[in-house]
């Protein structure tokens, strides 16, 4: 794309609501940035602490705390965790900042769902929609809520990028023309480093990916590690490496008693299984390598699922307690990622489901057909790598042709 002149030094606004979403919402700022690094980025994350955009040095318009839902606001008991723990106060100065600053930005790129979405149109400013947290992958047919509909269709709402191919050509079908795919950011992460981790040969590697809102992540990895158990007991000791794809956090503190209690002990970094010998490393930062170096992916994230498939790999997904990863949110992946993955039971997962999971690790590994299954639901599902760039070219474009119309 040919660079556009711009205003001096225009201003965009990023907002999103989650974990995910702010990862997105970090790339994209990574491909504005190379495509014109004059630009004045901020973020308004809307869900937690907003570290991706921290990372990347951009301002943030309110520095929001992780509530207990992590997000996960309507399900169960949350909504009343997270409403005494602050979540009502911190939600309307949230939307106060976004009537009051959002107005002084050129444009607003939203990042999510509807919630915002709403925060973007509040600051009257033009908008440019991700809609990533849905996909026509889920039904067949994306059926939007009446409110995002109507938000969509707002002549502020210039354009609506989608997660997959599929998802944009539903949405024109459907009537909304200005609905457009571009690409997924998540698979523009730094390559990976042979010296953080490299592929081993003579054994299997499988990446644990227990997920990044705590204390669940806590207990998912618990429940990963029983597995790990069984697949040495099924496999021999040294057939196996384990792999932890660490999210930085201080609650990783906790983890030594809980494995302690499954028979695990935890000394500078790395698990060891105090009866089978097995080893479980715990690698923070390191989700590109440890991606690129795994045969399989035992997963119980929403994100890191998504980038896992985007390699290449099969998925195994266990039940856990929520509040995120519960049997419904595993079977939406599958619908959402294709038949490279699969979850095992209906239930959070027990003595029974982790010996299933077993048995159905050493059949993926087994099936000579499936790298090419896996390769295949890459493109379908994910798509290829640049979709930051693609994205920022287009918010660019955007922004250039709002400010043809004003002059």
């Amino acid at each position: 794309m040919s660079r556009v002149p711009l205003s001096p030094a225009p201003r965009i606004l990023l907002i999103s609501n989650g974990h995910g979403e702010d990862l997105n919402g970090g790339l994209i700022a990574d491909g504005l940035r190379q495509c014109s690094p004059s630009l004045e980025l901020a973020a308004l994350p809307i869900v937690g602490a907003g570290s991706a955009y921290g990372r990347r040095g951009l301002p943030l318009l309110f520095q929001g705390r992780t509530l207990p839902s992590g997000g996960m606001v309507y399900q169960g008991l949350n909504l009343w965790k997270d409403l005494a723990a602050g979540w009502l106060q911190q939600s309307l100065a949230q939307l106060w900042i976004a009537w009051r600053q959002g107005r002084h930005y050129d444009l607003v790129v939203s990042i999510g769902d509807h919630v915002p979405l709403i925060f973007a149109l509040l600051t009257g400013r033009p908008t440019v929609v991700f809609l990533v947290s849905t996909s026509s992958f889920y039904e067949g047919r994306l059926r939007l809520s009446a409110l995002t509909r109507w938000c969509c269709r707002r002549r502020r709402v210039r354009v609506v990028l989608t997660r997959d191919a599929f998802t944009a050509s539903d949405l024109q079908a459907q009537g909304l023309a200005k609905a457009l795919f571009r690409g997924y950011p998540i698979m523009d992460l730094s390559p990976p480093d042979p010296g953080q981790v490299a592929r081993q040969e003579g054994c299997r590697t499988l990446a644990l990916v227990p997920g990044s809102r705590f204390p669940e992540a806590l207990h998912n990895l618990v429940l990963m590690l029983r597995l790990c158990s069984q697949l040495g007991s099924l496999g021999g000791v040294g057939h196996w490496r384990f792999l932890v794809a660490v999210v930085e956090s201080p609650h990783w503190r906790e983890l030594e008693p809980l494995a302690a209690s499954v028979g695990w002990r935890l000394s500078d970094g790395v698990l060891r299984a105090t009866a089978a010998g097995l080893e479980v490393c715990l690698l923070p930062g390191a989700l590109p390598s440890i991606l690129a170096a795994s045969d399989l992916v035992v997963g119980m994230a929403g994100t890191a699922v998504e980038q896992a498939v985007g390699f290449g790999l099969p998925v195994v997904q266990l039940v856990g307690r929520g509040p995120q990863f519960s049997y419904a949110f595993a079977e939406s992946q599958m619908r959402l990622l294709g038949p490279t993955v699969h979850t095992v039971g209906q239930r959070p997962a027990g003595s029974g489901e982790l010996a299933e999971a077993a048995e159905l690790i050493l059949r993926l590994l087994a099936d000579a057909e499936l790298p090419r299954r896996c390769a295949r639901a890459a493109l379908e599902r994910v798509g290829p790598a640049g979709g930051s760039r693609r994205i920022a070219e287009t918010v660019l474009e955007t922004l250039a042709q709002g400010s043809r119309a004003l002059s």
